[in-house]
């Protein structure tokens, strides 16, 4: 086993226990450079989510099934790799090193849209890596957050970095609405100015972000057998299996502005507009969110976001239109993924020991990843196939008996 070794003082120490106003209003160093990665990494991931339904509803003429394939590969791929990186993370104790493979990866992807052009296989081939790079890195850089912070303060560190991500989640869609309303439609320009975000993102990371220095305990060693094992815990286990429930009831971004520009009767490229409503609501609210998440519980503040994504799953349904829809509904997107995003990690990290943190982490990620895969299949089926009302009431009642089925599952010594 090893334990993070933080750089603080005896003094400061003491007083983080006692509760030190000015001293818990720091957050880590760690935490706001990982926020700088990540904020550079999603100008250049969303500039590519923003423009991925333009390019393929009405560049490439794809069909809806075929933008969920691709939409659930974007989430899905993450599962499995979820789970190595947080095992190797774990085991050689460098969660800085494994998320460094995960980041470079992710960012050499944008070069290989361009080539593939209009082939779908090729398109899925090249989100998988994309997604691959996001599955190794992110149980490691969550485990890195959680190591340099204190117990107490989880939800408010991950907001801070959910905040900083938010920011550049704000501004990648703005530079894709940007290129395709002043400049053109043709892909190359989208891709190669993601890819720029990307590197100063791997730049950030390898050169400013330090590894804790970890301290090994005897008789604690990292298996997969021991990952896996922290499901026995029943608070891990309830945990996991609520957060796949409710992941099998998530429409993806994608298709709720899919739904939303045709509901809302918006010209198309809004789609590209719609994904910064929801990255400014983020951004405003993902630190208080977290702060409240650690005053009144973290699962508790998890479950009010899912209640929030029901309201704007009846939004779709159209009970007025046009942009007062579009606003209000992007707004409330935003909240929910303010309420859910990173609370679920700090929740997850009081469930997991130090020495297993990216590996328990990754659990809960890869639960979710797959079941938001399967999710994006079977809508993309259902507006193949339906009317969109009909497509969106059977995702409302999904999600409102995964609710119930939640609301069930938990119990009070795992609400926190």
């Amino acid at each position: 086993m090893y334990v993070a070794s933080t750089r603080r003082s005896k003094a400061e120490r003491k007083a983080s226990r006692a509760g030190d106003p000015a001293l818990r209003s720091r957050v880590s160093t760690t935490v706001v450079l990982l926020g700088t990665v990540s904020l550079l990494t999603d100008i250049s991931s969303e500039m590519v989510t923003a423009f991925m339904p333009v390019y393929v509803l009405f560049s490439l003429q794809m069909t809806y099934v075929q933008l969920g394939l691709l939409d659930g590969i974007y989430t899905g791929a993450t599962a499995l790799l979820r789970l190595v990186g947080g095992y190797v993370a774990d085991r050689i104790r460098r969660h800085k090193g494994v998320a460094v493979a995960g980041y470079g990866l992710s960012t050499v992807t944008k070069l290989a849209f361009i080539p593939v052009g209009a082939s779908a296989l090729g398109l899925g081939g090249v989100q998988t890596l994309d997604r691959a790079g996001k599955g190794l890195r992110t149980g490691p850089r969550d485990a890195l957050i959680s190591l340099v912070t204190p117990t107490a303060d989880l939800g408010r560190a991950f907001g801070v970095h959910r905040t900083m991500d938010t920011i550049g989640a704000l501004l990648g869609p703005l530079v894709t609405f940007a290129v395709l309303t002043w400049l053109t439609f043709r892909p190359g320009p989208i891709f190669m100015i993601s890819f720029v975000f990307g590197l100063l993102g791997v730049i950030v990371l390898v050169c400013f972000v330090r590894q804790p220095r970890l301290e090994r305990v005897p008789g604690k060693v990292v298996t997969v057998k021991a990952i896996f094992g922290l499901l026995r815990n029943r608070g891990m286990r309830r945990t996991t299996i609520a957060a796949a429930l409710l992941g099998l009831a998530t429409i993806s971004d994608a298709f709720v502005f899919v739904v939303l520009q045709k509901t809302a009767d918006v010209p198309p490229n809004w789609l590209a507009l719609m994904p910064v409503g929801t990255a400014l609501t983020f951004l405003l609210f993902a630190t208080p969110f977290g702060r409240l998440a650690d005053r009144v519980g973290r699962w508790t503040v998890f479950f009010a976001g899912h209640v929030v994504l029901l309201v704007v799953y009846l939004l779709l349904l159209g009970p007025f239109g046009g942009v007062p829809l579009v606003i209000v509904t992007v707004a409330l997107h935003g909240l929910f993924y303010a309420a859910t995003d990173g609370v679920l990690m700090a929740h997850g990290a009081t469930l997991v020991p130090d020495h297993l943190r990216a590996g328990g982490l990754s659990i809960v990620q890869t639960g979710q990843a797959l079941a938001r895969f399967a999710s994006s299949v079977v809508f993309g089926l259902l507006l193949q196939n339906l009317e969109f009302g009909a497509a969106v009431t059977i995702v409302i009642c999904a999600l409102a008996a995964a609710l119930a089925g939640v609301y069930l599952l938990i119990r009070p010594e795992v609400s926190r």
